[in-house]
C-alpha cells in the first residue's frame, strides 16, 4: 500500500497530516475533481504540493469546463484536422484557412500523412497562393497597428509640435560644423508628410511664407516636370514659386531603387536670414539633450 507524506495546512477537510494512502488521497481527489474543483483546490485541500504525485491523483480525470480558457484558434484547429483528414496538403490548408505551416503542423502531426498527386508547377502555384494569403494578412496587421497608433496620439499640442519640429531640425536639417561654418537653416527631405509637418512648425516659430524658399532636387532621368508639379500642388504654391531645379547625374555603376512614378526627389526648404533661427535650435537643441540625460540619471 502506497504511503504519501502530506504538508500540515488548512482547508484539508478534516484529515489529518501526516500520511495517507495513494489510493485514498486519489479517491479523494476524483471526488473533488467531479465537484468542480480546480487543480489548485484539491492541491490545497488535500495538502499535496508535489505536482507529479498530484497528476497520478488526477490521472485519467477530465478538468472541469469552467477551467479551460477558450483558445481563439479552436475552430481553426479544428477545421485543420478536418481538412487534413480529407487528404489535404500543409500547403492547401493554408491557402484555405490563411494561417501559418508551423501552426497547421503542430494540429495534424497526429494524422496521417496523404498521398501526394500535383506536378511541381501545382505545387508552385499552391505555395505562391500561400504566400499571397500570408502577405494579406500580415497587411491587415499592419495596417490595424497602424490605425491604433494614430488613435493612440490623438491631438497634437503647439509645445508637442515645437519639441518635434526641434528633433525633425536637428536629425534632417543642415548643421553647422566647426570647421564649416554655415548657420543657415536649411531641410531636405522625400517624404511629403514631413516636408508638412516642417512647414507647420516654421509657421509655429513665426516664420513669415516670404522667407520661405523651396528647390527641387532630382535624378536627371526622373520625371523632373511632375516631380515639380507634384511638390507645388503639395505646399499650395504656383509651379513658378519653386527656385531652379539642381539635377543630379546618375551614377552607371549604381543601382538606383528609387525609380518610377513614385520617385520624386528631395525637397530643399531653405528660410532667408536664419542665422538667429540656426541658433536658437541648436540650443533648443541642446537643452532637449540634456534633459534626456537627466531623466536617464
Amino acid at each position: 500500500m502506497t504511503e504519501i507524506r502530506r504538508r500540515p495546512g488548512d482547508g484539508t477537510g478534516g484529515l489529518r497530516a501526516g500520511t495517507a494512502t495513494f489510493e485514498s488521497l486519489r479517491e479523494q481527489a476524483v471526488a473533488l475533481r467531479r465537484e468542480g474543483f480546480s487543480r489548485r483546490r484539491i492541491r490545497d485541500r488535500l495538502g499535496v504540493h508535489n505536482n507529479d504525485i498530484l497528476n497520478r491523483l488526477l490521472d485519467g480525470e477530465p478538468a472541469p469546463e469552467w477551467t479551460k480558457r477558450p483558445n481563439a484558434k479552436d475552430d481553426l484547429r479544428a477545421k485543420a484536422r478536418e481538412l487534413r483528414l480529407q487528404g489535404m496538403t500543409y500547403d492547401r490548408i493554408q491557402v484555405e484557412l490563411g494561417c501559418s505551416k508551423s501552426s497547421i503542423s503542430l494540429w495534424v502531426r497526429d494524422l496521417p500523412k496523404p498521398e501526394r498527386h500535383r506536378t511541381p508547377e501545382e505545387a508552385s502555384e499552391i505555395s505562391r497562393r500561400g504566400w499571397e494569403k500570408t502577405l494579406e494578412k500580415r497587411e491587415v496587421e499592419r495596417q490595424r497597428t497602424k490605425q491604433d497608433a494614430a488613435v493612440e496620439l490623438g491631438s497634437l499640442s503647439e509645445r508637442e509640435l515645437f519639441l518635434v519640429g526641434v528633433g525633425l531640425y536637428w536629425a534632417e536639417g543642415q548643421k553647422s560644423k566647426p570647421y564649416a561654418r554655415r548657420e543657415r537653416v536649411i531641410f531636405v527631405n522625400s517624404d511629403p508628410d514631413m516636408v508638412l509637418v516642417y512647414r507647420t512648425w516654421l509657421g509655429l516659430l513665426g516664420i513669415e511664407p516670404e522667407r520661405i524658399q523651396y528647390r527641387l532636387m532630382i535624378h536627371e532621368s526622373g520625371d523632373v516636370t511632375g516631380a515639380e508639379h507634384y511638390w507645388a500642388d503639395l505646399l499650395e504654391v504656383d509651379h513658378s514659386y519653386l527656385q531652379r531645379t539642381t539635377l543630379k547625374k546618375h551614377n552607371p555603376k549604381t543601382v538606383r531603387k528609387n525609380v518610377g512614378a513614385e520617385y520624386r526627389g528631395c525637397l530643399v526648404v531653405s528660410v532667408l536670414d536664419s542665422a538667429d533661427l540656426y541658433r536658437r535650435i541648436e540650443g533648443w537643441w541642446s537643452q532637449m539633450a540634456v534633459e534626456a540625460r537627466r531623466l536617464n540619471a
